[in-house]
């Protein structure tokens, strides 16, 4: 596809960042839900819902009055007088959180089998009114709602009754709910004589906080209420459910299909797909006003079973009835991090909708997150790859923090739940994503002007500048190096005599070599000056291992060298042999020049004399000349005394040696012969001339034993030297 635009790989792995981020939008995993869960919970933290003033109370079984009317349960006939109260202060709904699944056990035929009683006893009990029908008679004087607990599993179980109907709006809303595939339910009398019956489970998040609060459920393919939702279409006098059903699609994905909203009488409760009401729950951190809170939502049981509840005093009033007792276990986690009962989720959402203050995640909220993560996921990845890192973690804190004060502003504003979190990580990832390509982009590039850089400066110089920019400045340091210089033999005269452009290709064959083999030895080139090499060692690195290092290098030189030269020769080009001088001293290494142009080298005395030594070769006869000062570092060495020299333009003397090695260069057995004869030639003995004059006769091609005997035939009785020549 030739029309298609060329994409960069940044481009390419931008796109693949922001595609996951959609994904992560639309499919919402687990570890996404809850960290995004835990956002929404510091938002209510930071700012809870104010308590006004509802007509909502909660009748609280608390441990105050299990004190004083007994353990659980309770028998009913208190259950009934509890009712009939409620009932005579204008309770318009009573909710039980509560279930009353089984028989009454303290009614009278109950005693009776207990006690085993008989006789007349017996009958004057049976004679008693039942517990249950007790109660049974206060429910039928209305507003009363019982709860069953759902029930999962194959048990086929009776399903409670149903006291509404359900008016659907667009499709079915059953596929949409939580379903239980049974229930738990109060006895079918109670239920029968109840104005409503609604479930109390709730479904918590993973995490098992009660965020929200379920209005309709699925039971056994039946639609059924929750505990909220009929309380409240009792309190109002209703008949209907109207559920609103709604699909709305973006292409291939679905935004939202599901519940809408769900009607009762004049009361229209947003939900979410699932039929749930977000609560927003209210606290306070000032122990006062939680304690006046308390006081205005609940009411302890034993003070309505003790009649001081005036006439009255719940007119127009939905009443829940349920415990905040520790043994009874009707707990529940809170968003506000703490933990509360269970019946005070219900009476929170109850007093949500009857003042109209709703917290709502509408369906459209998709959009304005997607819009950020899309558009900011781009932002953040073009500046990730165009700019640097800082800037580019600026922008993107900075669009994560914008998209989290618009989700706080919606929360605070309009009870409206955004979610920051996903385009924040989709962010956060796109920036990881460039920033981890231009760091990519910017190692090769980096590499390609090493490699460039190196071919005009040495790699472990390149290397060190890299690691260390702040040793681009001008000055030095004093520091002990070792050096290594080479000179090729005649080359002038080869220039003269071949075409230019040959003896070229050759030298630079040559030099490739030569300067490879000071590189691998971790040597630093200091110069090249036509076809001598200069190379130094612990710098700009220090090596302990400088002396060493720079004795091998030049054995791999003089062998590499001397196997070249064969090479030509055999193929009729004369080529002369490389002379190596190697010395080691303390010498000024850094930056010279100027703020223009900076040369890096080392300066000093010992670079002078490395220099010498490689051109006292020439009057020795030597191809490599080695100090003792560089030796004193090699301890495997294996070499032979030359002379104590005086280079050019020196006051003292300086011991030099010259490699014991093979044709090939490598080290070979130290050299006894020539040794003996040396120490008779340093002290001075006549026994030297003989000595020397033997090895002669023995070496007839050994420049050193020729240059000693001539000079002993010449008067002298010492191993010194001076060359008047450099």
């Amino acid at each position: 596809m030739r029309w298609l635009p060329k994409l960069s790989f940044g481009t390419v792995a931008t796109f693949a960042a922001v595609f996951l981020g959609v994904l992560l939008l639309r499919y919402e995993p687990l570890a996404l839900q809850v960290v995004r869960n835990a956002v929404f919970d510091q938002y209510q933290r930071w700012s809870p819902r104010p308590y006004e003033t509802a007509p909502v109370r909660v009748v609280d079984f608390n441990d105050e009055s299990l004190k004083r009317i007994g353990q659980w349960p309770w028998p009913r006939t208190t259950i009934a007088d509890l009712i009939r109260r409620l009932q005579d202060a204008g309770a318009a709904a009573i909710g039980f959180d509560v279930l009353f699944a089984e028989e009454d056990r303290t009614s009278p035929k109950a005693v009776v089998n207990t006690w085993r009683s008989t006789g007349d006893m017996r009958e004057r009990l049976l004679r008693l009114p039942d517990h249950d029908q007790v109660m049974v008679e206060a429910l039928s004087h209305g507003g009363v709602v019982l709860g069953f607990a759902g029930e999962g599993g194959d048990l086929k179980t009776r399903l409670p009754e149903r006291h509404f109907r359900v008016v659907n709006r667009g499709e079915p809303a059953l596929p949409f709910l939580h379903s239980w595939s049974g229930a738990v339910s109060s006895l079918e009398l109670l239920e029968k004589a109840a104005a409503g019956v609604g479930i109390l489970s709730f479904v918590p998040d993973s995490d098992g906080v009660v965020r929200r609060v379920p209005l309709l459920v699925s039971v056994d393919g039946k639609v059924m209420p929750s505990l909220t939702a009929e309380v409240l279409r009792v309190g109002l006098k209703q008949r209907n459910y109207t559920v609103t059903t709604a699909a709305v699609s973006v292409g291939p994905l679905d935004i939202h299909r599901g519940v809408f909203e769900v009607r009762i009488g004049s009361m229209t409760m947003p939900t979410n797909a699932r039929g749930e009401l977000w609560v927003h729950y209210t606290a306070s951190r000032d122990p006062k006003v939680h304690e006046a809170v308390k006081k205005k939502r609940y009411i302890e049981a034993w003070e309505v079973l003790e009649g001081k509840l005036a006439p009255g005093s719940l007119d127009g009033h939905v009443v829940l009835v349920g415990t905040s007792a520790q043994g009874l276990m009707d707990l529940r986690f809170s968003p506000m991090g703490t933990i509360m009962p269970g019946v005070e989720a219900h009476a929170q959402a109850l007093e949500q909708i009857l003042t109209g203050k709703f917290l709502e995640r509408p369906y459209w909220a998709v959009f304005p997150e997607f819009a950020v993560l899309f558009f900011g996921g781009f932002l953040i990845g073009f500046v990730a790859l165009t700019t640097r890192a800082l800037i580019g973690a600026v922008f993107a804190a900075a669009v994560i923090l914008c998209a989290g004060l618009a989700a706080w502003t919606a929360f605070t504003r309009y009870g409206l739940l955004l979610d920051p979190v996903t385009p924040s990580i989709a962010i956060l990832i796109t920036f990881i994503v460039g920033g981890v390509v231009k760091h990519m982009n910017s190692e090769r590039e980096q590499r390609w002007v090493r490699e460039a850089f190196s071919r005009y400066v040495s790699p472990n110089r390149v290397d060190y500048l890299v690691d260390n920019p702040g040793q681009l400045e001008l000055g030095g340091r004093r520091q002990e190096c070792s050096f290594v210089f080479t000179d090729l033999e005649d080359f002038t005269g080869l220039m003269e005599k071949m075409d230019p452009g040959a003896a070229v290709a050759l030298l630079n064959a040559y030099l490739d070599r030569m300067i490879a083999i000071a590189f691998a030895s971790g040597g630093t080139l200091d110069r090249i000056v036509g076809d001598a090499v200069a190379i130094m060692f612990s710098a700009p690195v220090p090596q302990p291992d400088h002396r060493e290092r720079a004795y091998k290098c030049a054995l791999e030189m003089h062998a590499f060298a001397s196997g070249y030269s064969a090479e030509l020769i055999a193929k009729g080009t004369p080529f002369g042999k490389t002379r190596i001088g190697v010395h080691t001293g303390e010498v000024i290494v850094g930056n010279f020049g100027g703020s223009t142009m900076f040369d890096y080298r080392a300066l000093g005395d010992p670079v002078n004399t490395a220099a010498r030594l490689e051109g006292a070769n020439k009057y020795l006869g030597t191809t490599v000349c080695v100090s003792a000062a560089t030796l004193s570092g090699c301890a495997d060495a294996v070499v032979r005394p030359v002379a104590r020299l005086v280079v050019k333009g020196k006051t003292q003397e300086l011991m030099v040696y010259e490699p014991v090695i093979t044709t090939e260069g490598a080290p070979t057995a130290r050299d006894t012969a020539y040794d003996a004869a040396f120490d008779l030639l340093r002290q001075g003995s006549p026994q030297a001339l003989p000595a020397f004059e033997q090895l002669a006769r023995e070496r007839a091609h050994d420049p050193l034993v020729a240059l000693h005997l001539g000079r002993l035939r010449d008067g002298e009785v010492n191993d010194q030297i001076k060359l008047d020549e450099k």
